[in-house]
């Protein structure tokens, strides 16, 4: 009983020493190092080609949207207008087409070869007029100024007959190799516009390439949209990762194909598994730690982005992930 009460007043010192000791030792134990990313995921914004005004906005925020599926719908008579002239063109273009290519039409051929017979039953009578004024001049009847104007007719009736009679064959043959092709290739330039306005007119009608979720409305019905101009804009749960910014001497960790754990707080806190997908190429001083003794260096910090191995449920952009590392 005398050594138990002997002992008793040293008790609170032994205490005191043994909780200080414990604090040293803890103070130099390593600590492990805490890293804070967040979720992002892959956003896609949907837009129309042709500048017009809304007409309808067929999804809402949350909607889930798949790929096909019409999103908005753009109202523009300037386009309609301008598919009208595209198609009177094609359709001028087209009849030239047929035109060169058919050649002249049987009355054409038929009154080109009327003319031709003309000019040459003329050349005919002028011959023979000039024959008899030729030989009364011989005989002495007439001057030689009237045998020369009765040659200069001849002559010039032989010119108009062999003239009508190119038309006429200029017009059995028809246009020529090279016009035709001209024609056809108008025709075929003509189409192409009318493609081309068509294809324009289609994308008034504006669906969705990639499935996901709506995540912003920025143009409603009756509002005008520029070209290009984001509508709606849709987020793809599906092609999700998460961000860190690691320090240098941290790196080691996070090499490409690397896997760690991160602890998500808008999830109960749960624990899922990652893998290292990319490591930026180039650092920056986004979290800086000055030269101290330890490093002998300023310490970098690089991107690394890391794909989740499982399907995360309740998953969204912007949450907090935490991952615990040891201390370099």
């Amino acid at each position: 009983m005398r050594k138990f009460s002997a002992v008793l007043p040293i008790l609170p010192l032994v205490a005191i020493i043994a909780w200080v000791g414990y604090s040293f030792w803890q103070a130099y134990q390593p600590q492990p190092y805490t890293l804070q990313g967040q979720i992002e995921a892959q956003q896609y914004n949907i837009s129309s080609k042709v500048a017009g005004r809304i007409d309808q906005v067929l999804v809402r925020k949350g909607d889930q949207v798949e790929p096909g599926q019409l999103i908005f719908s753009i109202t523009s008579p300037e386009l309609d207008a301008k598919l009208e002239q595209a198609k009177a063109g094609q359709q001028a273009a087209t009849a030239m087409a047929e035109q060169a290519e058919n050649g002249a039409r049987a009355q054409e051929i038929a009154a080109a070869k009327d003319q031709w017979q003309k000019a040459l039953a003329a050349a005919n009578l002028a011959e023979k007029t000039y024959q008899r004024v030729d030989n009364l001049y011989k005989d002495g009847v007439v001057a030689e100024q009237k045998r020369d104007e009765a040659y200069t007719q001849w002559q010039a009736a032989r010119y108009t007959e062999n003239a009508a009679s190119q038309m006429y064959q200029l017009a059995k043959e028809g246009a020529r190799d090279e016009t035709k092709r001209a024609a056809s290739e108008q025709a075929r330039a003509a189409a192409g516009v009318v493609a081309e306005v068509e294809a324009f007119t289609s994308d008034t009608l504006v669906k969705s390439w990639h499935s996901g979720e709506v995540s912003q409305l920025l143009l409603q019905s009756g509002e005008l949209a520029p070209t290009g101009f984001p509508v709606v804009s849709i987020i793809d749960m599906q092609d999700a990762w998460l961000v860190l910014h690691v320090r240098e001497d941290q790196l080691s960790q996070f090499q490409k194909g690397q896997q760690f754990s991160a602890n998500l707080p808008a999830l109960d806190n749960q624990s899922y598994k990652f893998e290292v997908a990319h490591v930026a190429v180039m650092g920056d001083f986004a979290t800086w730690r000055a030269t101290d003794s330890r490093t002998g260096f300023d310490l970098r910090t690089f991107e690394v982005e890391a794909r989740p191995l499982q399907q995360i449920e309740q998953l969204r952009v912007g949450m907090s992930a935490i991952v615990e590392l040891e201390q370099p």
